[in-house]
């Protein structure tokens, strides 16, 4: 026989006039969270009480009503409705929609049940509300006010309901993590979501992270220099699309088209390198994005000189000078500190340093027939360099009495051998009568005589050079400053070649911090010499000694090449510069430098980027990234190898690698490299400088070009 099923009553409703309502001590929900008490009353102002409050009859002692009824759930919706009523809103006999308890369940166990038994709005139900809103005609603002968030949130929401339809039901059904949602909402293009997904579904890495690079990979950021350069909004006016972030700090977002960017990063270059030659009068300006590093080798540099102190600014800075030394000798003698006079003193400093540093003005005939580069420093700003002339443009030097024409004797000479048919015995021509040599007339000397003559000049000018040992190092110094300041216009008597070979198309060569310390001592001392080099010698003669040396030392280093090429490996010269950076510690790790896609890891083939990081990380870190691309691959190993000090071998340098090994040698007088002993003190090389290069291919170059193969086939 079928059992009966027993069937319910649902609780009555009915409308309560607030002041019979109390609250229930049998309510859960001690601790404050969600929506305010103030926020919620606004809410029930604008759109009424969307939920019944649960409440019980109170009874007395013999169990009637007494017209009382206590609230064990909706205690939040209780005070909104008091605040209400104290604000004059609400009137104390206000019907209020309740739900009537009869049950012989327990209070408590009716506020637990409201709170546990209900299910919170999915998020992607909440993204979708607030999109129906927003198609509804509802702006961000409004939808903002009305649920008392902030308009960022509801943007965010909006962004996230934007998402492709097909990931927003995988993360619908869980397949999805939030984070992962909030990656993919930075670009609108469902096409590229999807085929990411795709992309990452198939392995471990689902990081958001990861998907932000994907999704980003072929944008450009909004902080990259051409961005900066172009600017954002001038991108956009041009019909560019910037992506962006609303969930991660994205410093600007991303740039979507490239092409667009790259053309207005011209357009607005040529346009500024117009001006900058109409301003100022150039002959002509190169501009570009980058110039490789050694763009003006062969070109002479020259530099601006600053105006003289008129009678009135020399007077002006002698009175300021005077009032800053006798106010800072006085405030340091005080014992008190003072915001007024270090206001004063710094007041004092900025007009001095403003009458010091006045603008250097350039010859207008240099100008006429030198040029400048244009291009775009790392920040975004335009970097300028002034003041090149090419060997074309050169002033043509008319020749001096006895430059370049022929001397008497030696045409005379010519002359008698022409006529002699050019047979000559011991330097005489045949057939042609000697003159006389006691005739009385003074004619020029023999050009042999003239060589005897100075060559004995010259050993006894070198051995008196040789015994001033100041004096030599400001002749080598001089030479030196004319092949480093003055191209196509050197004269010394030393036979010292110098030259300054460093050239390479690198990007960001010129960026990096040694580029831009080599190119502010040039700046400065080349403002600092003499325009003409014919007066360098009196300049150098009347320098300080720490100035002469620190001029040699810069000019001396701008001949330094330790530069290895295909086909001029330079094994004996990067031999010495191996000496050389041992001599004084230096090595590339401490000068900074640390590999990057750029510089390295995406130059070379994945076999090379899995090596880096196995040195430098271990064999756990490189089967992190085996399975990536190339660019991705390249990408993690940089993160990794950063801050690791790690350098291909082509860079290390006994500071880099083998000064500890050196450090045993000098107690244990020799040291093992290679299965080679060698002495201590001795110097140990890279594999690449010890190639001998016979004329035939050895095997390291036959590796060399292997490499080249798989690194364009890569």
């Amino acid at each position: 026989m079928a059992q009966a099923i027993q069937k319910i009553a649902l609780n009555v409703g009915r409308d309560i006039p607030f002041n019979k309502l109390v609250l229930s001590q049998q309510n859960v929900r001690k601790t404050k969270a969600g929506v305010s008490i103030e926020e919620l009353a606004d809410d029930i102002a604008r759109r009424g009480l969307l939920t019944s409050i649960n409440v019980r009859p109170e009874r007395d002692a013999e169990g009637k009503e007494t017209g009382i009824y206590r609230i064990p759930a909706g205690g939040r919706r209780y005070r909104a409705l008091k605040l209400l009523v104290d604000r004059k809103q609400l009137t104390k006999t206000t019907g209020v929609p309740c739900i009537v308890s009869e049950g012989e369940t327990l209070e408590a166990e009716d506020s637990l049940a409201e709170n546990v038994k209900r299910a919170d709005l999915h998020p992607l139900d909440e993204f979708r509300a607030m999109m129906v809103l927003r198609e509804q005609g509802l702006d961000e603002e409004e939808i903002a006010a009305r649920f008392h968030i902030s308009v960022a949130t509801v943007k965010q929401r909006l962004r996230l309901a934007s998402v492709s339809p097909r990931l927003l039901e995988l993360y619908g059904d869980d397949q999805m993590k939030l984070g992962q949602v909030m990656a993919f909402s930075i670009t609108k293009d469902h096409a590229r979501q999807e085929q990411v997904w795709e992309t990452i579904s198939r392995t471990q890495s689902t990081d958001p992270y990861y998907i932000r690079r994907l999704l980003t990979e072929t944008a450009i950021r909004a902080s990259d220099r051409r961005s900066v350069y172009v600017g954002i909004e001038a991108y956009e006016a041009a019909g560019g699309i910037v992506m962006r972030d609303l969930f991660e700090q994205d410093n600007g977002g991303w740039l979507q088209d490239p092409a667009l960017l790259e053309q207005l990063v011209l357009e607005k270059l040529t346009a500024d390198a117009e001006a900058l030659k109409t301003e100022e009068g150039w002959k002509w300006v190169d501009s570009a994005i980058d110039f490789h590093f050694g763009h003006a080798s062969g070109l002479r540099r020259f530099y601006g000189k600053q105006a003289e102190f008129t009678e009135g600014e020399l007077a002006r800075h002698d009175s300021l000078q005077a009032e800053f030394d006798k106010l800072n000798a006085e405030y340091e003698e005080a014992d008190e500190h003072s915001e007024e006079t270090e206001a004063r003193l710094d007041d004092l400093d900025a007009q001095l340093t403003a009458l010091n540093e006045r603008p250097f003005v350039l010859d207008p005939e240099d100008v006429a027939r030198g040029g400048a580069f244009i291009s775009l420093a790392g920040n975004g700003e335009i970097r300028i360099e002034r003041g090149f002339v090419r060997p074309e443009d050169e002033p043509v030097v008319e020749a001096q009495d006895g430059d370049g024409a022929e001397q008497d004797g030696e045409d005379g000479d010519n002359t008698a051998a022409a006529e002699g048919g050019g047979v000559t015995i011991n330097g005489k021509p045949v057939g042609i009568e000697e003159p006389d040599e006691d005739d009385g007339k003074i004619r020029p000397l023999s050009e042999r005589l003239i060589e005897d003559l100075t060559a004995a000049r010259t050993l006894a000018l070198r051995n008196a050079l040789a015994n001033e040992p100041m004096m030599a190092f400001i002749t080598v110094l001089h030479l030196l400053v004319l092949n480093t300041f003055y191209h196509f216009r050197t004269a010394s008597c030393l036979e010292i070649t110098v030259q300054h070979t460093v050239s390479t198309k690198t990007q960001g060569l010129s960026d990096t911090v040694w580029a831009k310390e080599i190119e502010q001592r040039q700046e400065a001392w080349g403002h600092d010499l003499p325009g003409d080099a014919d007066a360098v010698w009196g300049y150098l003669i009347a320098l300080d000694h720490d100035s002469r040396m620190a001029l040699f030392a810069h000019c001396a280093s701008m001949s330094l090449n330790a530069t290895v090429q295909q086909w001029n490996r330079r094994t004996r010269e990067n031999q010495h510069a191996v000496q050389l950076a041992q001599t004084i510690g230096f090595g590339m790790v401490g000068a900074g430098w640390t590999p990057t896609v750029d510089n390295y890891l995406g130059r070379v083939t994945k076999a090379h980027i899995l090596q880096a990081v196995r040195e430098a990380k271990g064999d756990q870190s490189a089967q992190l990234i085996d399975h990536l691309k190339k660019q991705d691959m390249a990408r993690e190993a940089a993160r990794l190898l950063d801050g690791s000090g790690w350098l291909p071998e082509v860079l290390r340098y006994p500071a880099d690698e083998v000064a500890e090994e050196v450090g045993t040698a000098e107690t244990n007088d020799a040291v093992t490299v290679d299965d080679e002993d060698v002495e201590a003190g001795d110097v140990v090389l890279p594999a690449f400088l010890t190639e001998e290069l016979d004329g035939e291919q050895t095997d390291a170059d036959a590796d060399d070009d292997q490499d080249g193969h798989l690194e364009a086939a890569e």
